[in-house]
């Protein structure tokens, strides 16, 4: 009994001294790590020298069809997927892509290819892009209002493109940025039913599960620098604000269209968008029949310090109707986006409207409404800001936000006076739909009768302050038939004032700070430059 007790004990001994060797051999490896760890070469940032993949994001639950995507995240990506005849850089200029020549006279836009194929090897033909337009022109994507002057397209040749225009446009090769597909490619599924990715030119192809972004080598012929981009599910805002916010992504492209905006470290590049914030007029209101008021609002407001602290800095103030980053432009438009308080007052006197006293009685001040979209913060913050400049010369706008709903009424109704709005202008700059009947966007034009009026009592008193010679939308439109220039037209819309500029939005492309080559990036390929990335050598 006393010998088993002995041989107990021994063994548990034994087992008690193995334990703290082990334990011991445990402690020692996870030093050994922990050193290892800190005092490796290889830092974090060191790590991403030589590195050839990219992280963005996506939703597997939407689709890589660029006519049927639903969210920002998927519809950026379709940019590497498929390319376009034409792209426009971040000045509005026009890049050939799929076209090697773009030929416009009159109502006829007629397109060359260049010799590209797709990536499953077969070439790009006529046939195909005709069948792209139909598809963009059918979608509810941004595509499909681009293409609003095409009335037909057809394949002269298989490498020849030919556009019917309802209207001469010079500028239609700035709207060839619609994405092109293998015809009848979006049709594929897998053994599953499942939709696969339609087939591009694009200069990055997605494997069938969409999970990994890989060189398309067989339509550009060479690999790129990141020869891989690496796809994390961000299936709603909430996930796609967090992966931002840990910099799981490595670019991060967002409009601030809400006015809300996901902050992600490292660099950016601002991005011009053409969307116009400006003020419609209702010129059948008396008061803002007068040219002279419309000036002095204009004057009198600050749109430098609507961008900068309204917008965060997210906008260019408006120094004319056309976007100041759109080169044709930039010597033509004068209006001052400080405000100048001598035109101000001088054009309110000119009304009667200077607070002071004539006649032993103190004019009225003037008061108007300014409806807004109270679901727009940014908007509403702009607006009250502009009743704060105005008030300062005996302008008193009473601002009224309504819903969504009921502010588009009133615009559609012309039931308002002032209305804060945003619209986006397409990239051949054609503003008619601002100022022209029928526009979409034309809002409060003089009605027939009130023109009809305004001509007879103009005849008869020589100080009425309407407007004389062309009317601004005249030569916008005379553009367009070669009849005007950019610099007659934007003359004339000053003078005019059919409406109010404030600024153009911009956004914003955030991107990891070891990455170069980023800044080329326009709102029509938010990569551009994609294939010029590389990571940061140290």
């Amino acid at each position: 009994m006393n010998e088993e007790r002995t041989i107990l004990k021994t063994v548990r001994s034994g087992l008690l001294f193995l334990l703290i060797a082990v334990m011991l051999c445990l402690s020692a490896c996870q030093k050994a790590q922990e050193t290892v760890s800190v005092d490796t070469p290889e830092s974090a940032a060191e790590q991403e020298e030589g590195r050839d993949y990219i992280t963005l994001l996506y939703s597997a639950s939407d689709s890589f069809n660029p006519y049927q995507a639903k969210t920002d995240i998927n519809r950026q990506l379709c940019r590497l997927l498929y390319e376009p005849l034409i792209k426009t850089d971040n000045e509005f200029n026009a890049v050939y892509s799929l076209a090697k020549s773009v030929k416009t006279e009159g109502k006829t836009c007629t397109v060359k290819l260049a010799n590209r194929v797709f990536s499953d090897g077969s070439s790009l033909t006529a046939a195909d892009v005709v069948y792209s337009c139909e598809l963009a022109k059918k979608s509810e994507s941004e595509y499909h209002y681009k293409l609003y002057e095409v009335s037909s397209v057809t394949a002269k040749d298989s490498q020849t493109v030919v556009f019917r225009l309802t209207k001469a446009d010079p500028y239609f090769s700035n709207l060839l940025d619609f994405p092109i597909l293998k015809k009848g490619s979006e049709k594929r599924t897998n053994s599953d039913g499942v939709a696969l990715p339609p087939i591009g030119c694009g200069r990055y192809v997605s494997d069938d599960l969409r999970t990994v972004l890989t060189c398309n080598v067989k339509s550009m012929k060479t690999e790129f620098p990141i020869r891989e981009i690496r796809l994390i599910n961000a299936p709603d805002e909430e996930s796609v604000a967090h992966y931002v916010e840990v910099n799981a992504a490595d670019l991060y492209f967002n409009d601030i269209s809400d006015g809300k905006i996901i902050r992600m470290s490292g660099n950016k590049v601002d991005i011009n968008l053409n969307h116009l914030v400006y003020l419609a007029v209702n010129r059948n209101v008396s008061t803002l029949a007068k040219v002279e008021l419309r000036q002095a609002i204009s004057s009198g407001i600050d749109r430098q310090a609507i961008c900068r602290e309204c917008y965060y800095n997210n906008a260019l103030p408006a120094d004319g109707f056309y976007n100041p980053a759109f080169g044709p432009v930039a010597a033509v438009q004068n209006m001052e986006i400080t405000g100048n308080k001598e035109i101000t007052v001088a054009n309110l006197e000119k009304i009667g409207y200077n607070n002071t006293v004539s006649d032993g009685k103190k004019k009225d001040s003037l008061r108007l409404e300014l409806i807004v979209n109270e679901e727009n913060t940014i908007r509403v913050s702009a607006a009250n800001l502009i009743a704060a400049e105005l008030s300062e010369y005996g302008i008193h706008i009473e601002i009224k936000r309504l819903k969504s709903a009921a502010y588009r009424k009133a615009l559609a109704e012309g039931n308002f006076q002032l209305c804060l709005a945003e619209v986006a202008v397409t990239p051949n700059m054609d503003l008619s739909e601002l100022l022209s009947k029928g526009g979409s966007a034309a809002f409060g034009l003089p009605k027939a009768e009130e023109k009809k009026k305004k001509a007879e009592e103009s005849e008869s008193q020589e100080t009425e302050s309407e407007e004389s010679g062309p009317a601004a939308a005249e030569l916008v439109e005379g553009i367009y038939t070669g009849k005007n220039t950019f610099a007659d037209a934007a003359q004339a819309l000053q003078d005019e004032m059919p409406l109010i500029p404030i600024c153009y939005r911009t956004g914003v492309l955030f991107y990891n700070d070891g990455i170069q080559n980023v800044e080329r990036s326009s709102v029509s390929d938010i990569y551009f430059s994609i294939e010029e990335y590389s990571f940061m050598t140290k």
